[in-house]
């Protein structure tokens, strides 16, 4: 293959340590074992932006614009010009001419558009060039779920956003020749919405990296005594908030009832003040951001995913199974995992519920290594990245794959 590809990214794929960027970094990865790939994205700040791509990732040309537009000026915007917010926010002219600029003068013959909001930099490409939109998540489901609660002016503010990005999200699906999604689940709910067909609208979904999370490895543990239960997650993410506060309120005193030495450990980088001030109740830990996850998931005694909200697959979760470790996730927070409940992790809603799963676990610790075990070797048969992502060659406008052939 002689062309190239573009890939756009709302922010620099490394390091893959949360969710998004776990996404992107392995399909920009395994992208450059395709063909030439020229990375274009934006970047949270000048921090961010001033991290070189990791050695060994051969990219044709990276540019990286840190975003300047803050949030007020944002809805400012957005609102001004009635756009979703989302794409006000990420705006920015200097990425929008380096890429028109790009596709000018190279051979690209694949675009792909990594988030929504990435699509505001696909200009109208020329016959031939194909465009695949990874939607990854229904974005706009997830500003309809946080209209329903909430004072009446932000239940306003989401309940907007949800519909004009649902309108734009539908529009850029009808632009695409292609849109992708990380689960099936994903994928059905945006035909329905789209009214496009299977070949128009395709799952593409997530991997574990089997040998970094591998549970047979020394991991560095943190020395608590007691059960221990955590959540891992982004802590400044409302649904990871939302989660963590009412595990820690409503369902910590009932585990504590019977188990007065069980800890939570709220396991991420950036806690919001709302998550620091869960730390001054009785068996919670807030940790902030460690440097490796690894070590308090080989120590945790049962990992747990009581979300609320929650959209496609929950990395946090696939993560926690590989490590075999037992995991009780919400009904939310299950959807779009390939496995059995009851045999490979417990699934739980309601304070109630979520508590006597947990005891459940704790006070049976056969029962706990043996769903560990069935975890890890679901994770082991269905998620790796290798089978995961191998359909990626014919969705960018592969028929061959010599690149990806000599590396593998």
């Amino acid at each position: 293959m002689t062309g190239e590809i573009l890939f756009l990214s709302h922010r620099p794929p490394w390091p893959p340590d949360r969710g998004d960027k776990i996404r992107s970094w392995h399909l920009l990865e395994r992208l450059t074992r395709l063909a030439p790939v020229h990375l274009a994205c934006l970047a949270d700040d000048d921090a961010e932006a001033a991290v070189p791509p990791p050695a060994g990732l051969a990219l044709a040309s990276c540019r990286i614009e840190p975003r300047r537009k803050g949030k007020a000026a944002a809805a400012i915007s957005g609102f001004a010009g009635g756009r979703p917010l989302l794409l006000s926010l990420f705006d920015n002219a200097a990425l929008r001419d380096h890429v028109h600029d790009l596709v000018e003068a190279r051979p690209i013959n694949c675009v792909m558009a990594y988030s929504v909001q990435m699509a505001q930099f696909v200009p109208d490409l020329k016959d031939g060039i194909r465009f695949v939109m990874d939607f990854v998540d229904v974005d706009s489901a997830k500003f309809e779920s946080y209209a329903r609660d909430g004072n009446p002016l932000m239940r306003f503010i989401y309940a907007r956003e949800g519909r004009l990005l649902s309108a734009y999200e539908r529009s850029v699906a009808h632009r695409a020749d292609l849109g992708l999604f990380v689960s099936d689940a994903e994928a059905a709910l945006f035909r329905n919405r789209a009214g496009l067909a299977d070949d128009r609208i395709q799952p593409l979904c997530n991997g574990v990296d089997l040998a970094y999370f591998d549970p047979s490895r020394d991991h560095q543990r943190p020395d608590l005594a007691g059960p221990l239960i955590i959540f891992t997650g982004q802590m400044d993410y409302r649904p990871n908030v939302e989660a963590v506060a009412g595990f820690a309120r409503d369902v910590m005193p009932l585990i504590r009832a019977s188990r007065p030495d069980a800890r939570f450990a709220i396991v991420g980088r950036r806690p919001d003040p709302a998550v620091q001030a869960l730390a001054e109740l009785p068996g919670v830990i807030v940790t902030g951001e460690v440097p490796d996850v690894r070590g308090w998931l080989a120590a945790a005694d049962v990992v747990v995913a009581p979300l609320g909200i929650a959209r496609g697959v929950q990395n946090k979760v696939l993560e926690a199974m590989a490590m075999a470790r037992p995991v009780v996730a919400s009904s939310a927070a299950f959807e779009g995992i390939e496995a059995r409940p009851e045999e490979e992790l417990l699934v739980a809603d309601g304070a109630q519920a979520q508590a006597e799963a947990v005891l459940r676990l704790l006070d049976d610790p056969a029962l706990a290594h043996n769903l560990g075990m069935a975890a890890r070797a679901r994770i082991e048969a269905d998620y790796g990245w290798g089978a995961r992502l191998a359909p990626l060659s014919a969705m960018v406008g592969l028929t061959d794959a010599p690149l990806m052939a000599a590396a593998e």
